[in-house]
């Protein structure tokens, strides 16, 4: 991860890769003041609701949520339990952010886990992890066993009559528990599934108790906006997109990396950050968000902000933050195939659009790539796209949709020289 020096918010991220997941070094960087504080002084959770508020933090998952409205949603005052749960499956294709979280200031996710806890009333905190993420819950698994060793965690916590657990979760590796519902059944125990909403976590979330759930990201950001202000996140990006914000840029790049840079960066100094398009070619498309975001054609992707704004004014969305560059010479058709294939493969089966619709967009295109091709293909998977976005429990549905129409409107041409050629127009 390559950070802002002057304004970074994951602190411990300039020091030594060795150590910067330790409780040492976060303590060295200020780690934990402001959960101590808030342990001593007791101040009205409103109170830091409103300062994360003000901060517009957004939500890093994806979906952009304010997440200080979010937690307010919480009705913490009403007796039972209540629980805090991190989203850290960090599933979607082009995302490497959060697990970089976990590998480098696991200290700092506790601490904002800790701080939501209190704020909206819950005593039990979950991180439900990629299964995957070998190194990344070793470290975070290493990080709790060392807070709670501090006192830092537990019950009555230093003394201050507050209490706060919190626990590592493994998923199994399905893209779909990336749905916050999904996550809570899957946590329990059940097949990973969306749930139909209403209700809401907020009413009826874990094991039937009032849930929030947030990004890995998102909670980590929030013990340095409270030691510094939400006035002050909010100014080191633009209105309505406080702060900074993690971007993982890969693809056709010569240096793909995690940058943590200012909300509406231009686009063209991230891809100078990576050393430009790889090879010295020039730049076809970008996938601003992660792979289930609508494609940008390059020359105006070179134009566009990176914030939820300008990228949707440009046609696609802010997303995850997962930038995936593609350099001309590329085949579209290929991209697109490799891409439905994923949410074939990652759809639930819930849904009949989904399940079934993903299916046909996969096979029409390896059709299409092996050489059968029929002119009327581009109806039919504009007809299925069309069918599944928007009919379905969770956004997976949309996520396999999107692409395939943002495909066909910029590259239209590509896919109809596949079928009158019965070969690609690029590699």
């Amino acid at each position: 991860m390559v950070p802002n020096q002057n304004t970074v918010c994951f602190r411990t991220m300039h020091l030594d890769e060795d150590v910067r997941h330790t409780l040492e070094a976060y303590r060295s960087v200020g780690g934990y003041t402001q959960w101590e504080r808030i342990l001593r002084e007791r101040p009205d959770p409103n109170d830091l609701i409103e300062e994360v508020k003000l901060s517009n933090l957004r939500g890093r998952g994806g979906a952009g949520f304010p997440t200080g409205l979010k937690w307010s949603f919480m009705p913490r005052t009403a007796p039972g339990q209540k629980y805090i749960v991190c989203n850290s499956d960090e599933g979607e294709p082009g995302t490497c952010k959060d697990r970089d979280i976990l590998r480098y200031n696991p200290h700092q996710l506790i601490e904002g886990m800790a701080i939501a806890g209190y704020c909206i009333g819950a005593t039990v905190g979950y991180n439900y992890i990629r299964g995957e993420f070998y190194e990344p819950i070793a470290r975070f698994e290493g990080a709790l066993r060392e807070a709670y060793a501090a006192g830092l965690l537990g019950r009555d916590v230093q003394g201050s009559g507050l209490d706060f657990d919190c626990y590592a979760h493994m998923g199994a590796g399905a893209y779909i528990c990336g749905e916050e519902t999904a996550l809570l059944e899957s946590i329990e125990g059940k097949k990973g599934q969306p749930r139909f909403k209403p209700p809401f976590p907020a009413q009826y979330g874990l094991y039937g108790c009032p849930t929030t759930i947030n990004n890995t990201e998102s909670l980590a950001s929030v013990p340095v906006i409270l030691e510094k202000g939400g006035q002050w996140f909010l100014e080191l990006g633009r209105p309505n997109n406080g702060g900074l914000k993690l971007f993982s840029v890969s693809g056709h790049v010569n240096a793909p990396n995690n940058f943590e840079v200012p909300m509406g960066t231009p686009f063209r100094t991230l891809l100078d950050m990576c050393g430009g398009v790889k090879d010295g070619r020039e730049l076809k498309a970008v996938i601003p968000g992660g792979s289930s975001v609508p494609v940008v054609p390059g020359d105006i992707m070179m134009n566009v902000d990176m914030d939820y704004d300008a990228i949707a004014k440009a046609g696609s969305m802010l997303g995850s933050g997962a930038i995936i560059v593609i350099a001309e010479g590329t085949c579209m058709v290929k991209v697109l195939h490799n891409l439905s294939h994923f949410y074939m493969h990652e759809s639930c089966g819930q849904c009949t659009p989904c399940r079934e619709g993903t299916g046909w967009l996969a096979r029409v295109l390896r059709r299409m790539l092996d050489g059968k091709g029929r002119p009327e293909d581009l109806e039919l998977l504009e007809s299925v796209a069309g069918r599944i976005g928007g009919r379905t429990i969770c956004a997976l549905g949309d996520a396999a949709a999107m692409p395939v129409q943002s495909f066909l409107k910029h590259y239209r041409h590509e896919f109809a020289y596949l079928i009158e050629h019965g070969r690609p127009m690029a590699a």
